[in-house]
């Protein structure tokens, strides 16, 4: 018998070795790709949020010297000064805004504007309840306002200025006709546009 066991064919040299080699080399592939992996999340993730990144922006502490002038707080940092506003007497504006838009062709041209208008007043809420009840007026006076309006106007600051005020007066002599006091302060266009 053991002639026989002798006899076996024996597994050809380096077969064993042509193995371990391989996974040697896979083994050592997988560690330089986790190694990979995880320099780039260490030197790429962030594990702040952006809010943190925000605030931590915002609450570093100034690089300048504070001077001597400056209170302390409690964390090193200056404390924030705060300066009184001066008293002023403020009046609350009220707006109002046609509810349609107003379109007219404009004067000497092919082209029409079709546009939004809106008022403000510091007076009492009177006037702007006067404003809504003449709409029906005051959107005539304004219609005929624009029909003198023209293009070269139309495409320039002060002509759109210039039609503010022009409107402004319109709407003011219409409500002291109707009820005795104008009180529209400003026109404003909330939208304005050439066709």
């Amino acid at each position: 018998m053991t002639a026989e066991a002798t006899d076996a064919p024996a597994p050809p040299p380096g077969k064993g070795r042509k193995i371990l080699k391989i996974f040697g080399l896979l083994l050592g592939a997988t560690a330089m790709a986790g190694a990979g992996f995880g320099a780039g999340y260490f030197y790429f993730a962030n594990p702040l949020s952006p809010n943190a990144d925000i605030l931590a922006l915002i609450e570093k502490p100034p690089e300048a010297d504070p001077g001597p002038e400056a209170e302390l707080g409690e964390d090193g940092l200056p404390r924030k000064m705060v300066k009184p506003a001066p008293e002023q007497e403020l009046f609350v504006t009220s707006y109002y805004t046609f509810p349609e838009a107003l379109t007219t062709n404009l004067a000497g041209s092919r082209r029409f504007l079709q546009l939004s208008v809106g008022v403000s007043t510091q007076y009492d809420e009177t006037v702007i309840r006067n404003v809504e009840t003449h709409q029906l007026a005051l959107r005539s006076d304004v219609l005929g306002v624009l029909s003198g309006f023209t293009e070269e106007a139309a495409n320039s600051r002060e002509g759109r200025e210039q039609l503010a005020n022009d409107m402004r007066e319109a709407m003011n002599r219409r409500l002291e006709m109707l009820e005795g006091f104008g009180g529209v302060e400003n026109v404003f266009f909330p939208s304005f546009g050439l066709q």
